[in-house]
């Protein structure tokens, strides 16, 4: 369960201007925070506080130094996350060994951990490779292209490039190529 509380200044880099609700530029913010819960206020001075204070506290938490390289936001973030599990509560046991559960499931199951992109059926991928446009229609079982089945795109991009390459990175289908490109979805 999570407090509403609308924080830029926790996504903030460290030494901007702070965003805290209330806050007015003259020091004084509590007269603005008094129609906010005690948890909604501990939440919002945690981002006036120092990092040297924020580590501080993760050391009183956890009896631990927080992970080289945690950023001031996931401080801020994990710390939050804390106070509203003092105040309103984790997870319950029975919720953690259900989660706990279906993650085993999932792995021996040989679910992939990251999915990529899901095309649905009737989708065309046109790609334009040296002058030709190369459209490959994607099907229940597969993808088809000049009239062929094949299981993979990577050996259709095979076939169109005489080389092996990645079929979703030549569709355009990766998360580094800024989006899916050349995508048309059939209506």
């Amino acid at each position: 369960m999570t407090a509403t509380i609308n924080n830029a200044a926790a996504r903030q880099r460290t030494g901007g201007p702070s965003s805290v609700l209330g806050r007015r530029g003259d020091g004084d913010d509590r007269v603005g925070r008094q129609h906010l819960t005690k948890v909604e206020v501990e939440i919002a001075e945690l981002t006036e506080r120092s990092t040297h204070d924020l580590r501080l506290a993760w050391r009183r938490l956890h009896r631990t130094d927080p992970p080289l390289g945690l950023s001031r936001d996931l401080l801020i973030r994990a710390l939050a996350n804390q106070l509203q599990e003092r105040t309103h509560g984790g997870t319950s046991r029975a919720l953690r060994r259900r989660l706990q559960k279906l993650a085993v499931g999932s792995r021996k199951a040989g679910a992939r951990r990251h999915p990529g992109i899901v095309l649905k059926t009737g989708t065309r991928l046109v790609r334009h490779w040296r002058g030709h446009a190369h459209t490959v229609l994607v099907r229940e079982d597969g993808f088809e292209y000049e009239g062929q089945h094949y299981r993979s795109l990577t050996v259709i991009t095979e076939r169109i490039t005489g080389a092996h390459w990645s079929g979703p990175r030549f569709f355009g289908l990766n998360k580094r190529a800024g989006g899916v490109v050349g995508v048309e979805a059939r209506r």
